[in-house]
């Protein structure tokens, strides 16, 4: 960009001990509904990750010594603010992201307002264990501290949404911060960090490194202060995390992709099941790690249901992310968009049929977003199990469907993939929906609904969708180191 154009762009800082601090070099962020460059965010290393642990090290003390109480209090002024500047985050949410001003008003931005409050809450009601045993005359019990400086690393899809989720119990809990942004969406983060003072968060307590995971990332994982890192993304980044935190004996907590099923007996409400399929597999342009990408549809309702499924997709309407009535937005960028087109293109090519979106319907876009990265929502089927469109993570708007016969094919054929995050399931036989819950490889599943959360119960993933949970329970065991103290007396 020209001088004159980059004096308009907007610049983001790191934040590093209460402070915004200026980098010597920066990277292009886009706008993925117009294919302009958006903002300039820091390019950060190894010397930017040093000045921000060591500044979560210096505020470890005082902030660890607060009680639960004066923690929750601050996370809940948190809350309020972000609640209170809900519609500035949302268009700036939408605009970095390209998702659709509806989604990151009503999901992303009250749902980062919502995990400071959760966990405001949840703090105050964990309780220690203890034991008694009256032969030695001994008693037991436990104790939880923080464990001091978490690296966090979060994601493109839900920018503020996935960083909260890390951020407010690493807090909460009385540990300091590092977060990295994805360098894709850092603007909301950046927005965050205004209000950290005003919420009478201490300075040091929450530092915010930007930056690509190669440079900054890199440098926090390698980071012999940092003993905990949580990371949401990619299996293939989780495994070199996992390799360069090994000789430090970091403490992980991995939630990556999924290649969700959604299995449909022919008992299903498809009055119920057909809406909330298509939204499972299309909401957020089908970026969220929980999003069905693999249908299988019982062999008796399996033409009907596609071509209601289809009608109900084709309604979607894909264009401006700001336009209220904007179902699907833009892809995050073009990289992302040309490596969604290409699985559409190998189906094609291995005998797949492409019944909607890509390539068959036309996409008509309004003047200013036609150099955006838009997709329309693409329906797949007669596709093999083995295809890549059936077993990798596509991570957009493209889902296969595929017929079966029995309950015990269909559970082996669900199963058959490397992934083990989510899985949805749908039949009014109340018998055969725990069965088949219980035999599915996957850490979630939901049966005749999708993405109804309850933050108290565990979230992650098995096999290459992640080690470790967070919730309620599960976040505060992650992010705190646990004592066991006997007493005799």
């Amino acid at each position: 960009p020209t001088m004159a154009h980059s004096k308009a762009l907007l610049v983001l800082e790191n934040f590093i001990g209460g402070k915004f601090v200026p980098c010597s070099s920066y990277i292009d962020s886009y706008n993925p509904s117009t294919g302009d460059v958006y903002c300039r965010v820091p390019d950060s290393g190894k010397e930017e990750v040093e000045a921000a642990v060591k500044a979560a090290k210096d505020a470890f003390p005082i902030w660890s010594s607060k009680t639960p109480l004066e923690r929750s209090q601050i996370l809940n002024k948190l809350a309020d603010l972000i609640e209170r500047d809900l519609e500035a985050f949302a268009q700036a949410e939408s605009k970095d992201q390209g998702k659709t001003i509806t989604f990151a008003r009503t999901v992303d931005i009250p749902r980062a307002a919502h995990n400071f409050r959760f966990f405001a809450s949840s703090i105050l009601h964990h309780v220690t264990e203890c034991t008694e045993m009256p032969s030695m005359g001994c008693v037991h019990y436990t104790s939880r501290a923080p464990v001091g400086v978490a690296g966090l690393i979060s994601p493109w899809n839900l920018p503020l949404y996935l960083l909260t989720w890390k951020i407010a119990p690493a807090i909460a809990c009385g540990n300091t911060v590092v977060a990295k942004p994805s360098e894709m969406t850092s603007v909301t983060a950046w927005m965050m960090c205004k209000l950290l003072e005003k919420a009478g968060v201490p300075p040091g307590v929450v530092n915010v490194v930007f930056g690509t995971g190669a440079k900054a990332g890199e440098a926090l994982v390698c980071h012999p202060d940092v003993p905990l890192i949580s990371f949401t993304g990619s299996t293939l980044t989780a495994q070199r995390i996992t390799e360069r935190s090994a000789p430090h004996c970091k403490r992980l907590s991995l939630e990556l992709g999924g290649k969700n099923p959604a299995i449909i007996f022919d008992d299903a409400d498809l009055s119920q099941c057909i809406p909330t399929t298509v939204r499972s597999s299309f909401a957020n342009q089908g970026e969220i790690c929980l999003c069905t990408s693999r249908i299988f549809v019982q062999r008796g309702i399996y033409s009907e249901f596609l071509k209601r499924f289809v009608a109900e997709a084709k309604k979607w309407k894909t264009g401006n992310p700001s336009d209220p009535s904007t179902d699907v937005g833009a892809l995050i960028s073009k990289e992302h968009l040309e490596k969604v087109r290409n699985y559409v293109k190998k189906a094609q090519a291995e005998g797949a049929r492409v019944l909607c979106g890509e390539g068959v319907d036309p996409l008509a876009l309004p003047p200013g977003n036609q150099k955006g990265y838009f997709m329309l929502p693409t329906v797949i089927v007669e596709v093999k199990d083995e295809s890549c469109c059936m077993q990798e993570e596509i991570f957009g708007p493209v889902t296969c469907v595929v017929a079966f016969d029995t309950e015990e094919e269909v559970i082996q054929r669900a199963n058959g993939v490397k992934y083990g995050l989510a899985a949805t399931v749908w039949s009014s036989n109340v018998g055969r929906v725990h069965r088949v819950a219980h035999r599915l490889q996957s850490g979630l599943v939901w049966t005749n609904c999708w993405l109804v959360r309850d933050l108290n119960l565990p979230f992650g993933g098995m096999k290459a969708s992640g080690i470790g949970r967070e919730g309620a329970k599960d976040s505060y065991e992650f992010f705190t180191e646990v004592k066991t103290i006997t007493i005799k007396h």
